[in-house]
């Protein structure tokens, strides 16, 4: 019987690595729809259902009522919030969720517009496309809008979300006008600009270890129906980089920058504007339905004819236009994706769930990706745009890149984990650009486990941020290096019950705190004890 059973595993194990397209399409796909019909059910039908705005404050009283319970109780575990690591959009998965106390946070509503003031009052798992839908069918949407319509508010608050129109408005966090914050001492805190201001400043990054986010106040803009983007080819590093510099810097007339990399001399600068009329420059491409083209695909075409060229994208199909192709990391899961009949008969069902592409990882995938695969945002001073990417090509030779400008504001009181560059002559530079690296690199004898290392110090020497939802081999000592502690930690020391409820940031980002899909499937089973 254990033969017939290891004889089974094995042969999954060889159709996940071998034919991991196939298993995609004719397994995984259907399995994703269910899964999506699933959560479409419990997202709109229950949720229509058990919403309750006004219930907020029990809701929040219950988070309160958990916390005392753990002090009632001795205080003994760090705690953490119950939801599963597996939705979480990083490859990895929250180990130290298994030995920690889960503290259930049913908070998922949108609370209130208030379109006097330009805000919306959300809960912390509302998610972004709960949150762009609802604001859209009234006229507005949120300044930064991260691409994945499962993304959620207290994930993009704690961790990191970045977009085409940070370079206007900054990171997620910047948009963000209060937050309402549950102390492991069971208090709730108001934390804005006026009120609690440290706090204020120190959620952003933190992860979830200075207390627990009830509720969040953030920016809300006027949303038009179109979004007008002039696409320019380049054929040089230096026409692109400096190109790329100048429209981000330009925010009086570009609302939305972006620029996809091929090889280390040709790109497409995208600069965009949101317009509710169509004019007679471009045609209308509605690029979000199933059957078109990936989005970076249709891009890279139009680098190959070498002339710039403008198009109006409806709203949403912009803001969600990498999602179907993850970026163009589908194309390595489903290596016929964006082919024409493909598109046309199964282009619907995409993406497949991060859950369910994480939950088949085998092990054989796991070494193979940890060596051969990279998945990491780094985010680096926009003076230094130019070297960074000749860095990726010399050690990584990895195409398209991703380049997304993003401002990182400096505060009155300097308080925060991440700060602007400081440039030789003493000046503060607050643009930066995020350096998006998805896929397999080209670069002969690549191995991950040495490159990304290597990449981390080059960060860190140049004054950039990594992106923490991906993974990390920094040592706690260069986490600290790159990352600003010294408030943070002040702020720990006086808050009580603080470092008994939380670890800090690095005990959750880093190995100590994270695992493969599959080292977590073994220590749920048993297989290996948990630490």
């Amino acid at each position: 019987m254990s033969s017939e059973k290891t004889s089974s595993g094995q042969l999954f194990e060889y159709i996940l690595t071998h034919h991991r397209g196939l298993f995609a399409t004719v397994f995984l796909l259907p399995i994703s729809c269910l899964y999506t019909g699933f959560v479409y059910l419990r997202n709109h039908v229950l949720f229509r259902m058990r919403s309750a705005p006004a219930r907020h404050e029990q809701r929040v009283l219950e988070v309160v009522r958990q916390i005392e319970q753990w002090q009632q109780d001795g205080a003994k575990e760090k705690l953490c919030t119950a939801r599963s690591g597996w939705q979480t959009m990083s490859e990895m998965v929250p180990k130290y969720k298994l030995s920690r106390r889960n503290i259930h946070i049913d908070l998922y509503d949108i609370l209130s517009i208030d379109e006097e003031r330009q805000t919306v009052r959300v809960e912390p798992l509302a998610s972004m496309g709960q949150i762009s839908r609802t604001l859209i069918q009234r006229g507005w949407i949120l300044p930064v809008v991260p691409e994945l319509d499962d993304l959620t508010v207290g994930g993009l608050i704690m961790g990191f979300g970045v977009e085409t129109s940070s370079h206007k408005w900054g990171l997620f966090q910047s948009i963000c006008v209060a937050f309402d914050l549950v102390t492991a001492e069971g208090k709730l805190l108001h934390c804005s600009e006026t009120e609690n201001s440290e706090l204020f400043h120190l959620i952003p990054w933190s992860h979830g270890t200075l207390g627990f986010l009830v509720a969040a106040e953030l920016k809300i803009i006027p949303a038009r129906k179109y979004v007008r983007v002039a696409y320019e080819p380049y054929t040089t590093l230096n026409g692109l980089t400096e190109a790329f510099d100048r429209a981000s810097r330009d925010t009086d007339h570009n609302e939305f920058v972006e620029a996809l990399m091929y090889s280390r001399e040709s790109g497409v600068l995208m600069t965009a504007v949101m317009t509710d009329q169509p004019q007679d420059d471009g045609p209308i491409n509605a690029i979000g339905r199933w059957y078109k083209p990936w989005f970076y695909k249709h891009v890279e075409g139009l680098l190959g004819h070498g002339h710039s060229r403008v198009e109006y994208l409806p709203l949403r199909d912009y803001l969600h236009r990498h999602t179907r192709s993850y970026f163009w990391a589908m194309e390595e899961i489903i290596t016929f994706g964006n082919h024409p009949l493909f598109r046309f008969a199964l282009g619907w069902a995409l993406p497949p769930r991060i859950e369910l592409l994480k939950y088949t990882e085998t092990e054989t995938t796991r070494r193979l990706r940890e060596q051969h695969h990279v998945v990491q945002d780094m985010l680096m001073p926009m003076a230094l745009l130019k070297p960074s990417i000749e860095y990726f090509d010399d050690h990584f030779d990895l195409y398209p890149l991703w380049l997304s400008p993003m401002a990182v504001f400096e505060n009155p009181k300097h308080l925060g984990l991440i700060h602007p560059y400081r440039l030789p002559d003493g000046r503060l530079d607050e643009m930066y650009v995020d350096i998006g690296a998805y896929g397999t690199p080209k670069k002969p004898g690549f191995d991950g486990r040495k490159a990304l290392p290597e990449l981390e110090q080059f960060v860190i020497d140049h004054q950039g941020y990594q992106a923490l939802y991906a993974k990390t081999l920094l040592s706690e000592k260069d986490f600290r290096r790159m990352f600003d502690h010294t408030d943070y930690d002040q702020l720990r020391e006086s808050l009580p019950y603080c470092k008994q409820a939380f670890g800090e940031i690095y005990d959750k980002v880093s190995s100590k705190g994270r695992i493969s899909p599959v080292e977590m499937r073994k220590l749920k089973s048993n297989e290996v004890p948990a630490e």
